[in-house]
Order: C-alpha cells, then structure tokens, then sequence
C-alpha cells in the first residue's frame, strides 16, 4: 500500500492525467458562455456542476487518484493566456479544415510576461478538495515549454520569455503547495518538442526550476500531443532520455497504449530514479479495452517496474473522446489494476 498524506492507496493506484471528457451540453453551454450569454452566479454553477459530473465520473469507475479534469479551463491550457500580461493574440495560419496544431491560439510578446491575478489552478485546487474530502487529490497545471510554444517574441530574448514563463508557473506552484496541494503535476508536450531551439537538458532544467525545493509529490507528464486525438512530435521516449534523465521529479508520467506499449523496456531504468505512471489506455482510440487487455498492459510493465513504483494511468486526458467511451475506459483502466492485484495476491 501506498500512503500519501492521510490516504492510504492500494498497491497498483489509479489515475487519470488531466482533463476529462464532458456531456455534450456541457460543451455547447460553454460556447454560450464565450459569447456573453450567462452572468457571473450562471457561470460558477455551470462550472461547478460540471466538476460535480467530472468527480461522480472518476469515482464511479473507480478511480483511487482524483483530478478535477481541468473543467474549468478550456482546452489544458488556451484559456489560461488570458490571464498573462504582455502579450497580443494573433491571427492563426489556418482557421478552415479540419482541427490542428496551426488553429491553436499564438501571442505575440509585447513586455514582461506576468500572472497578476495567477493561472487559476488553486482555485480550481480548492474547488476539487471542497467537493472530495478525505480523497486522494492530484491537480496539474501547464509547464513553461508548453506556454512557450504558443509565444512568438521579436524584441525580447528567448532566455528572458522562458525565465518569464517559469517564474509564472512557479509562482502557481508555490500558492498551491501552500494551500495544501500535495500531489501536483507539471504537464510538458513542450519538453517532447522543445521551442526556441532548446536543447533536451536544458529545457528540463526550465521544468526543475518551477518545483525545486518545494514539498510535495511531483510528477511531469510527457505527451507527444493529443489535439483532437492527434500527436504532434515523434513518438520515441529513448529520444528523450537526455532531458528525462535530468528531471528532478518523484513521478514520470508516460504514454505507452496508443504506441502498443513500445519502449515499455526504458522503464527498468527509469524506475530506478523515479515512480512511474504508465499510460495502458489509450485516449486516441474509440475502442474500449477490456479489463484483460488492461491487465495485460500493466503486467508488460510490470517486467521492469517495481510494483510499489507504479502508478496505473490512461496514455493522456479524456477531453478529445465523447463521454460514454471514456467512462468505459476509465472502469475498464480500474478493473484491469484490480484483476492485477487479485493475481498478485493484493485483492
């Protein structure tokens, strides 16, 4: 058994990475909102209600570790620019076709890049810990490589943009662990696609900065992309070892389903410096795993990861699939760690 805080967590825990999928209505009433249609006490009850459905969600599959599924943001991290001074949105590239990479919203930088009024992530910290008490909680928050992606800058220098962007994300990160966050998660697709022509060490070192010497259980998550269902960078871990080798975190937060558990054998050494959350259900895909095909997933990172090192967890977010799947593979990702612990004698 695993303890954190006052929780108690079986052997083999369960989590999702971030954001989780809404109801329809949900998304349609947010596009009301965006275009003025509700008051201020009309937007909080939406959002809360929705982190009401997100929780009963995790909980009814029987997840061990909850999120607050990044309800109240729009997309893991768009939303969040709104709350940074210095800078001015510009026009996408491309705003017809299909979604992609080249309709995400890009800034130009203007001046000192600041959170005056934070990121939101405490109060979304607050909202989740009032709603789920005596819970494990764990709550993520963007990390300065992903901000910086969206960021185009001609008259200040890389070094002062990345420095400004890790000061705000640290910034949150101190508030958070001083409202009693414990379990805190940097989220870092930058890290598998780093901008600015950042090398791999030195772009975790930017990811070190923003948790050094603050308590807690940290954990970075490393995406190759999930817009829409879709990666954006090259989906190799062992490319990556020189930057993941240099994070100075508790948790490593991995995605192996969606590439047929590839490079699962890079986790015998991983796991030697750091816990391990694999992803063993894939959030790319409508098809629903069964609790063996899960079982199974686990059991192949079993073969190089301790058991008590090991967190079982889905590829990335819920948010790019309809509801009902992702509720299937939420029981399913529970059920698949709970016949493990069965046949490990763990029940």
């Amino acid at each position: 058994m695993q303890a954190t805080n006052s929780t108690v967590l079986p052997v083999l825990p369960t989590m999702g990475v971030g954001s989780t999928a809404v109801p329809g209505w949900f998304g349609f009433l947010r596009r009301q909102l965006r275009e003025g249609a509700f008051g201020a006490a009309d937007v909080e009850e939406l959002l809360d209600d929705g982190l009401r459905l997100v929780v009963s969600d995790q909980i009814e599959a029987g997840l061990d570790i909850l999120s607050d599924g990044e309800i109240r943001r729009q997309r893991f991290v768009f939303e969040m620019y709104d709350r940074l001074t210095g800078l001015k949105r510009v026009d996408s590239p491309r705003r017809l076709g299909v979604p992609g990479y080249d309709q995400a919203p890009q800034f130009e930088v203007t001046g000192s890049i600041e959170a005056p009024h934070g990121l939101g992530v405490v109060e979304d910290f607050l909202k989740l810990r009032a709603l789920a008490p005596g819970r494990e909680l764990k709550i993520a928050l963007p990390g300065p490589l992903t901000f910086a992606d969206a960021l185009r800058h001609r008259r200040r220098s890389n070094e002062i943009v990345l420095d400004d962007m890790v000061r705000v994300v640290r910034q949150e990160v101190e508030l958070l662990v001083r409202a009693g966050a414990r379990r805190i998660q940097i989220d870092e697709p930058g890290l598998t696609h780093p901008s600015h022509g950042l090398p791999l060490d030195a772009a975790a070192q930017l990811i070190n900065r923003c948790m050094e010497g603050l308590g807690g259980h940290f954990g970075v998550h490393l995406c190759f992309g999930n817009n829409a269902g879709r990666p954006m960078a090259q989906r190799s871990i062992e490319r990556l070892m020189p930057g993941i080798s240099q994070l100075q975190c508790e948790e490593l937060v991995l995605e192996f389903a969606n590439r047929e558990m590839a490079e699962v054998e890079l986790l015998a050494k991983l796991s030697r410096t750091h816990h391990i959350a694999a992803g063993v259900v894939d959030v790319k895909s409508f098809y629903v795993e069964t609790k063996d095909d899960v079982a199974g997933r686990i059991e192949k990172v079993l073969a190089h990861v301790p058991p008590a090192r090991l967190t079982v967890t889905a590829d990335c977010g819920f948010s790019a699939l309809p509801r009902a799947v992702a509720r299937a593979k939420m029981r399913a990702m529970a059920d698949g760690a709970r016949l493990v612990r069965e046949r490990m004698g763990e029940g």
